[in-house]
């Protein structure tokens, strides 16, 4: 294995390139609102802590949901079909949440956001980690264009939330018809000939090799601390009346502009092709930065705190998929992505559980389980992984 690589065919194809890097930056407006969309439908319709969660973790099951159907369709409506179709989540999913407050209907928004958002990561990486001779610097610019889109996601949502509630949620949806448009563009392969189908396979000797699962853990962890973050701190900061109103919302522009720096650094600065050691130390910032940030009770060091989090979460996702290097395909890319997405799952809704019993800022200790788990993870890959550079 190889943190780095060149196409899968040898040759690069600009357009895909570019069009996977257009993709993910209009992604980033649409995933990183639903932590503010969940806070505004919170506030509007007076929910429930565990009802929050639930809307966040069901944006992971559609993660997961998007494997199985990136797996299943292409093969029966072809590639191009198979990721109109799931991609036009983000589109349809906010336009929901814009007119409703239907739990019933709310829950079916947030899987076909996360239908989408699981479906644009896959194509995305493939895209571009896929057209480049540099894996982890394509791939960390590819996700500082998602940081950009996120950083300017509260800007456009405070914007639209001062003419009314509903709007934000209109907004961003009208970005994911966008990014809908990106993917009819990017010339994608069609329904292959039935004799190609036959023929045609995927390489599925990733499934064998220990490093690989180890890496699917540690992305896991990612979503897990990940979502958890940009799922529940609006909330949290106004629970904790460090933050209100509107201006709570401009705690992820502080997220993601140290997010953007952090990505942009490794894209340009990171020269190791051994990717272990950064990303423990990634881990190790993480988790005293998590620590810091709970015991915060005024605006200024809970901004700092949560800001040198994001700066040291931001690395974690786009190295861990480089490190997956040759044995990078869509089956394996869809693997990674729905085991990170049961870490987005299983601990957003946890923190709503446990605050709903003892307290938000009880709940939100849990996340720094997986905050630990990146130490430890690329600490066991360093010292057993023989293929490391």
């Amino acid at each position: 294995m190889t943190a780095s690589g060149n196409s899968q065919t040898g040759r690069i194809n600009v357009h895909q390139y570019r069009s996977g890097m257009a993709a993910f930056f209009l992604s980033g407006f649409c995933a990183i609102s639903s932590g503010i969309i969940v806070s505004i439908l919170r506030d509007r319709y007076g929910f429930k802590y565990s009802f929050s969660g639930t809307l966040v973790s069901v944006m992971s099951i559609g993660n997961m949901v998007a494997l199985l159907l990136s797996g299943l369709l292409p093969g029966i409506i072809g590639e191009k079909a198979t990721t109109l179709i799931l991609c036009s989540g983000y589109f349809l999913g906010y336009l929901l949440m814009a007119v409703t407050g239907n739990p019933v209907v709310l829950l079916l928004a947030f899987l076909l956001a996360g239908i989408s958002k699981g479906t644009t990561a896959n194509k995305s990486t493939i895209l571009v980690g896929n057209n480049t001779d540099d894996r982890p610097k394509a791939l960390s610019l590819m996700n500082a264009w998602f940081a950009l889109g996120a950083l300017m996601c509260p800007f456009l949502i405070s914007l639209l939330q001062k003419r009314g509630d509903y709007l934000p949620a209109v907004g961003v949806s009208i970005i994911g018809l966008l990014m809908w448009l990106v993917f009819l563009n990017a010339g994608l392969p069609g329904r292959a000939p039935s004799a190609a189908r036959k023929t045609g396979s995927t390489d599925f000797s990733f499934l064998k090799s220990g490093t690989f699962w180890m890496l699917a853990m540690l992305i896991f962890c990612q979503n897990a601390a990940e979502y958890t973050v940009n799922g529940w701190v609006v909330t949290y900061y106004k629970n904790e009346q460090i933050l209100s109103g509107t201006v709570a919302a401009y705690v992820v522009t502080v997220q993601w502009i140290m997010t953007l720096t952090a990505r942009l650094l490794l894209a340009f600065r990171l020269k190791t092709r051994n990717l272990y050691l950064p990303l423990s130390v990634m881990g190790v910032g993480m988790t005293v930065m998590y620590i810091v940030l709970l015991q915060m009770h005024t605006a200024v060091p809970a901004l700092i705190a949560l800001g040198l989090l994001s700066f040291s979460l931001a690395g974690v996702y786009p190295l861990a998929v480089a490190s997956v290097g040759e044995m990078m395909n869509s089956a394996s890319i869809g693997i990674i992505l729905a085991i990170g997405g049961a870490g987005g799952i299983i601990f957003p809704f946890l923190v709503g559980i446990i605050a709903d019993a003892v307290g938000l800022r009880n709940g939100m200790m849990v996340n720094v389980i997986p905050c630990i788990g990146i130490i430890v993870l690329p600490l066991i890959l360093q010292k057993y992984d023989p293929n490391r550079s």
